[in-house]
């Protein structure tokens, strides 16, 4: 295996450059008729700006995520970052290596207030609860990671991460995942069925390959009807992803606004993101998209959507925390049963949205012990 040992730390010409680009900034005026009902609201973001030129403090945050394990595995030639929480609570049964995929437009630092409770369940105050090996890479064309040659699809991804796992010697692994995540998780959950122990995913995979009832055309109407009023940042990043990139790269503040615009509409608040992801975190999951210079090569994965194949059935058990967004919405089971053979636990959760283990990772680790707990007994009948 070669696995290098990393540690994030930027230029300070690139901090420099940041700073004074920021202080340039220019905002355009609203155009939707309230705010955020036209995407990323100026207001909102001439505040946000503000802050992070003159009070955040990048040093702070950085010296936070260095506090993990990090480092570089190469994985078929390509480089994978990858953040490591060891099992710290061992107290209970032997701890269970567990990979956990982020999605668009998040990355590592999303998972990490829920690594920190399954790695350590006592610091979190469950004395007997059961302890994970957690593993969080940087997905391929995220961050610090590298792109394969071949199409990004969702099995590509899962193949790397499935891969990944064997560099670190987890031959045994439960995956959890939303987004692109789950979709590579639900994918490995049908190609690596000897090697992954369950999935536990908030956005239930599905394959329509048969006639539907009226309760799962009523649900794919809702998600067609929602796309028409949130689809247009995908649409530009399946057909022209180097165009809005040439833009994104160049420009902080458009950077900001095209990832804090997704996490207004997808986070399950009360109309104030900030109550539910803090302003630091925000910009820290920012600050890496600019610094690493990775927005363009994150797009790769939309891009490359055209070439993903059906869903394949799943074998291994299935969890699903139901994430709250719109688009998830009276999302019917027995959709996913078309192609999950063995649904463990299905839950419907009274909050938490796209990024469930930064909104609620309290609710999200409380429901992986359960589905764990039945992924490891034998199933019903």
């Amino acid at each position: 295996m070669t696995e290098t040992p990393f540690t994030i730390q930027f230029a300070a010409a690139i901090l420099e450059d940041l700073t004074s680009r920021l202080l340039a900034a220019r905002f355009a005026p609203r155009v939707g008729r309230a705010r955020w009902d036209g995407g990323a609201d100026p207001e909102y973001l001439r505040e946000l700006v503000t802050y992070w030129a003159e009070e955040f403090s990048w040093q702070d945050q950085q010296d936070h995520l260095n506090s993990y394990d990090h480092a570089i595995v190469d994985v078929d030639g390509i480089p994978i970052h990858v953040v490591r929480v060891g099992a710290r609570n061992l107290a209970g049964a032997d701890p269970i290596p567990i990979l956990l995929l982020h999605g668009w437009p998040s990355c590592f630092v999303e998972m990490l207030p829920l690594a920190d409770r399954l790695a350590d369940p006592s610091r979190f105050g469950l004395t007997d609860g059961r302890s994970f090996d957690v593993v969080i890479p940087s997905l391929p064309g995220f961050l610090f990671s590298g792109l394969p040659d071949a199409a990004l699809t969702r099995a590509e991804i899962g193949r790397l991460m499935h891969k990944l796992m064997a560099e670190l010697s987890h031959e045994r692994y439960m995956v959890f995942g939303g987004d692109i995540g789950g979709g590579a998780a639900a994918r490995m959950g049908a190609l690596y069925p000897d090697h992954v122990i369950g999935l536990h995913l908030i956005h239930p995979p599905y394959r329509i390959d048969r006639d539907l009832d009226q309760t799962e055309l009523a649900y794919l109407d809702l998600v067609a009807r929602y796309d028409q009023s949130d689809g247009g940042y995908s649409e530009i990043m399946l057909t022209r992803p180097d165009t809005i990139a040439a833009a994104l790269i160049d420009s902080p503040v458009g950077l900001a606004a095209w990832i804090i615009d997704k996490f207004h509409d997808w986070v399950d608040h009360d109309g104030n993101l900030e109550n539910r992801v803090s302003r630091d975190t925000l910009l820290t999951i920012v600050m890496l998209y600019w610094a690493t210079g990775s927005i363009g090569s994150s797009f790769a994965t939309y891009f490359d959507y055209e070439h993903n194949e059906p869903q394949p059935s799943i074998a291994v058990p299935v969890a699903v925390t139901l994430s709250r967004e719109r688009s998830r919405i009276d999302f019917p089971r027995q959709l996913s049963s078309r192609v999950c053979n063995d649904i463990r636990f299905w839950s419907l959760p009274d909050a938490g949205g796209h990024f469930m283990a930064l909104e609620q990772p309290d609710l999200i680790w409380a429901d992986i012990l359960i589905s764990t707990d039945r992924m490891l007994s034998a199933p019903d009948g």
